[in-house]
């Protein structure tokens, strides 16, 4: 099984001790998002995971332990975006903080372990096509040594943001200036040896480039392995999404750095208040167990085929 780390909060940057404790534990307990008192136990031998995905937009909490993971095949996938403190308040400095961090993760894991994501792109009075070309081309530059991809992925307006969007006049980007911008992108990126992907969008633009991507990738667990990787396409996602199958271990409204698009915080109060209940030494994220939890093992099984070896040389 391939593990999400995750898409519902961040864990590298917030909860970093917790995930440390867990892998040593052996399992996490996670609640079910639609039905809080069923939870999974999940287990984390390397027996049964073949691999890790790590979310993130600061990695910074995880850097000083990677040792700890040197049992599973693990990738990051990194978001870096040029919004300043009114959309992403709760992140460091991102020229003295995260593009070294960008660049010290790369150098320990290779740039094909570390997976660039630019992401949402929005328009706004401030954040206009213009700057995002400009801000593009900064990033690739200074980026490009240290990854091979970028993911693009523009806003989807969900009800639950469309008040934190209001105050910056945001809005979604058409087709017409996405394609604008993809024609744009797809120049500077070429220019810097860098390939582009989209991330769960319907549009096309395979005329840039630009083909729709995988960021839970089984081709490149399968090449991280040394053999096949007998996974499906993850039924749980949108449609267009082309993830593998994974799963996710962290927990809605959790997330502290309070950045104005993210779908998966209600409210800053509502993340403060789990956060709050956060206990490090917890099998859950956040709480613990209660008389009213039943707690099902879920039933796990290794996807890499390493009897079948790509290594034909024998015969």
């Amino acid at each position: 099984m391939l593990l999400s780390v995750s898409r519902r909060t961040d864990i590298p940057a917030h909860y970093a001790p917790w995930f440390y404790n867990r892998l040593q534990a052996g399992f996490v307990l996670v609640r079910n998002p639609r039905n809080p008192h069923a939870v999974s136990k999940i287990s984390l031998s390397p027996d049964v995971v073949d691999g890790i995905v790590f979310w993130t937009k600061n990695p910074v909490p995880m850097l000083g332990r990677l040792d700890a993971l040197r049992a599973y095949p693990f990738v990051f996938q990194f978001t870096l975006t040029p919004y300043g403190p009114d959309v992403e308040p709760g992140l460091p400095a991102k020229r003295e903080v995260l593009l070294p961090a960008f660049r010290e993760l790369s150098r320990r894991l290779g740039p094909s372990r570390v997976l660039w994501r630019y992401d949402p792109i929005f328009l706004s009075p401030r954040y206009t096509e213009a700057f995002h070309l400009r801000a593009f081309a900064a990033l690739a530059k200074a980026l490009s040594p240290y990854t091979e991809v970028c993911t693009l992925s523009f806003l989807d307006v969900y009800r639950g943001i469309r008040h934190r969007l209001a105050p910056l006049q945001a809005a979604p980007c058409p087709p017409d200036a996405q394609r604008r911008l993809a024609e744009g992108f797809s120049e500077i990126a070429k220019r810097y040896g860098l390939r582009l992907q989209t991330c769960a969008e319907e549009i096309d633009l395979s005329a840039y480039g630009i083909e729709h991507g995988h960021c839970v990738d089984g081709a490149l667990f399968s090449r991280l392995l040394g053999c096949p990787l007998a996974v499906r396409k993850d039924p749980n996602q949108r449609p267009a999404c082309g993830c593998a199958e994974s799963i996710d271990i962290g927990a809605y409204d959790t997330c502290r750095s309070g950045c104005v698009y993210c779908y998966a915080t209600a409210s800053a109060a509502s993340a403060a208040n789990h956060a709050s209940l956060h206990d490090p030494d917890s099998p859950l994220l956040w709480g613990h167990l209660s008389e009213a939890d039943t707690v099902k093992t879920r039933a796990m099984r290794a996807c890499a085929q390493r009897q079948l070896s790509w290594d034909l040389s024998s015969l």
